[in-house]
């Protein structure tokens, strides 16, 4: 799982899960880019929490720079492209990791939540690789990750805004491991689990993200990262990572039901147990063609 002499950018990563992944690539031999505006959890502000990760990395020894730009902003997006370009000469692998909360029951959101939280979620995730594609294409070689999370696989309560965006990566990996396949660029998604600002900001969360219980530290999860970094990473994959567990989730399907062209609308009521059972589901990677 080797990334010596790669470039990496890593957005998000003035703390939490893009800290420790910055902080792995870097041990491991590649020249990071570490993005972060230095914001509270809520998008709020700025701060160098960048520049301090960069320190951190310099002082044991390996190559980091800096960058405060937003990747919900299309020029902020550019910049952090133009950072790796600029000072390392090209880009091998970007982590999307940058992310905020909004949280709240879909019935007490206002647009304005919505809309924060998909920007930076997913449109940022979108601006950023849009800049970084091109590079990886021409040259045959690159290596994505977007940041998922169950809250978008499998839901939780209050979180509509966020898990539309992380379920969003989903749909734009299936696409985007299918287009760069032929040029080498494989693009993954990372379900991962962990203590950090975010999940502590979470209602009801008992989670001390400064203090950590190491069962539940952000670090555990990195490793999947060099996974999906390395020259032999698997494409269109999620793999899930936390407390130093790893797993994969997919998409199945049944068998169904074929009632042919001509069916009567209605019939469906008398085979709904049918399209609805799971029980002979099977993993899914191409869609149906008539």
């Amino acid at each position: 799982m080797s990334v010596e002499g790669k470039v990496a950018i890593v957005t998000g990563a003035g703390g939490g899960l893009g800290k420790q992944h910055a902080l792995l690539l870097a041990e491991q031999g590649a020249k990071v880019v570490v993005n972060d505006l230095g914001g509270s959890v809520d998008g709020s502000g700025k701060s160098d929490m960048a520049d301090l990760v960069v320190e951190e990395i310099r002082d044991k020894g390996g190559e980091a720079v800096a960058n405060k730009g937003s990747v919900s902003d299309r020029d902020g997006a550019k910049s952090i492209v133009e950072t790796a370009v600029t000072k390392f000469g090209t880009v091998d692998i970007l982590i999307n990791n940058a992310g905020i909360l909004r949280d709240k029951s879909f019935k007490k959101m206002t647009l304005d939540e919505w809309d924060i939280v998909i920007n930076v979620h997913l449109n940022g995730t979108a601006y950023v690789t849009w800049h970084a594609w091109p590079i990886m294409y021409e040259k045959n070689y690159g290596r994505i990750i977007f940041t998922s999370s169950v809250s978008g696989i499998l839901g939780s309560f209050g979180q509509g805004n966020y898990g539309a965006a992380k379920m969003g990566m989903v749909g734009l990996m299936n696409n985007l491991s299918r287009e760069g396949a032929s040029h080498n660029v494989r693009v993954n998604c990372l379900s991962p689990g962990a203590a950090t600002r975010m999940t502590a900001s979470v209602p009801g969360s008992a989670i001390d993200a400064d203090n950590p219980d190491p069962a539940n530290h952000p670090k555990l999860v990195s490793a999947a990262i060099l996974l999906m970094a390395s020259e032999e990473a698997p494409n269109g994959r999620i793999v899930q990572a936390a407390g130093g567990k790893f797993a994969s989730d997919a998409i199945y399907s049944n068998s169904g039901v074929n009632l042919g062209i001509d069916f009567d609308p209605t019939d469906l009521e008398n085979h709904s147990e049918q399209i609805l059972d799971l029980s002979d589901a099977e993993l899914k990677t191409t869609f149906w063609r008539i």
